[in-house]
């Protein structure tokens, strides 16, 4: 009883410290609320909600502390554990897969839209997990390819008139370029001088969006853009003969071109998967996975680390334009204000969430953070509030992911799970 009465007051401490900061930091944010009246605007205090927040850091660094000191040591097994979270993913995938193909049976129209964004955030993180997951190269702009492939596919469909499916892999292949222009000035960059470079390349397409109105439309962005077609049959509820609905004499229904997009960006988000999962077995992937782990070595064993780095921001930049082009056909309109930092940092959350390295984390990462995230949507209020305190307590169960360990590509002999405490992921 006596040995524990120190631990007891310095826990208490700490927590009393982890309270006092949260008062800090939401006094104004959670505490004050400017609302509208008659004469104006006025500050309303809502000192209720700020204690609760205060109240709820308090226990929760307490239970946290607690925990810790109740786990005894070593009793956490890494290699069983990612083992059996290997064995849940051969079951969890396919039952994914199998939902992901018949929501539009089942699901109505906002289901379906929200089904979109969520693959469309999938077939984003999956692009980025090339990038940080495999190779280890740290990059906050990755929002700069999603805008390359948004206003190439733009420019084309308004200014040759190309169709979606001929402008789709040339937005990819622009954007897979730009990926190399940003690759040869940070070939010698490593770890946070890489991430600036790279958040300062993202704010850079930003601006020139903004200030090349001649271009891009400035502020104003690009509207009318044209909508994916079905081998010409277009879904519009004109009645012409070469509508959808008059081809296949059925009635008209908005719903139907939703079902007909949410099914292209599942088509791209499976052919990302696909790819990502091939290149991983090639000489190419195992390039990457030796350069994350280790660039000087990778120079020992004679790998050219230039193609690379190259190579990854290519292939990552690739898949970057192609969201990005269903992007722009899915909403008819694109303006930078669609490709801020923030949604750089959401993709790669997704991916450190998810696990380095791991398609199946990405996909549940995605699903958690978009998808879950439209629950609170009646609560703006309070959503990003929520949204963050999900990553901190994430990020002190699972600091490796929702999947740490991997298969590794190459083997010799059995192959075994590798537990996330023996990989060197994201140190680039």
């Amino acid at each position: 009883m006596t040995a524990g009465a120190p631990a007891l007051r310095t826990a208490l401490r700490d927590a009393a410290l982890s309270a006092l900061v949260a008062f800090g930091l939401f006094v104004a944010l959670i505490g004050l609320k400017l609302v509208p009246t008659d004469q104006g605007m006025t500050l309303q205090t809502r000192p209720w909600a700020l204690a609760a927040i205060v109240v709820a850091v308090f226990v929760g660094r307490l239970a946290l502390l607690g925990w810790r000191a109740w786990r005894p040591p070593g009793t956490a097994a890494p290699g069983r554990i990612a083992e059996g979270l290997t064995h849940a993913g051969r079951l969890v995938g396919p039952v994914f897969l199998l939902a992901a193909l018949t929501l539009p049976l089942y699901g109505g129209r906002y289901m379906i839209d929200v089904g979109i964004l969520v693959l469309t955030y999938v077939m984003l993180g999956w692009g980025l997990n090339i990038v940080v997951g495999l190779a280890g190269l740290l990059d906050l702009g990755y929002v700069a390819f999603y805008a390359v492939g948004a206003y190439s596919y733009a420019l084309m469909a308004a200014t040759f008139h190309l169709g979606f499916w001929t402008a789709l892999p040339i937005a990819g292949l622009l954007a897979a370029c730009w990926g190399v222009m940003l690759g040869f000035p940070v070939l010698r960059l490593r770890g946070d001088y890489l991430a600036i470079v790279t958040l300062a390349f993202g704010e850079i397409i930003r601006v020139v969006l903004i200030n090349w109105t001649t271009l891009t439309g400035g502020p104003n962005g690009i509207s009318d853009i044209p909508r994916p077609t079905l081998f010409g049959l277009r879904f519009v509820g004109s009645g012409d003969p070469d509508t959808f609905a008059s081809f296949f004499h059925l009635e008209y229904s908005v719903t139907q071109r939703f079902v007909f997009l949410y099914y292209v960006i599942l088509a791209l988000a499976l052919l990302t998967n696909w790819v990502s999962l091939r290149l991983r077995r090639l000489p190419l992937g195992r390039a990457w996975e030796a350069l994350r782990e280790d660039e000087i070595a990778c120079r020992a064993l004679g790998i050219n680390v230039t193609i690379t780095k190259l190579t990854a921001f290519a292939m990552g930049a690739l898949f970057g334009g192609l969201a990005g082009a269903f992007f722009a056909t899915r909403q008819g309109f694109v303006s930078p204000e669609s490709f801020t930092f923030i949604e750089s940092a959401l993709v790669l959350s997704i991916v450190v969430l998810g696990g380095l390295g791991s398609q199946l984390g990405v996909a549940l990462a995605a699903l958690v953070m978009i998808g879950g995230s439209e629950l609170f949507r009646d609560f703006d209020e309070y959503r990003m509030l929520i949204f963050g305190l999900a990553l901190v307590i994430m990020m002190v169960l699972r600091p490796r992911g929702l999947i740490a360990g991997r298969t590794p590509s190459v083997a010799l002999g059995k192959r075994r799970e590798i537990a996330a405490e023996l990989v060197a992921q994201g140190r680039g």
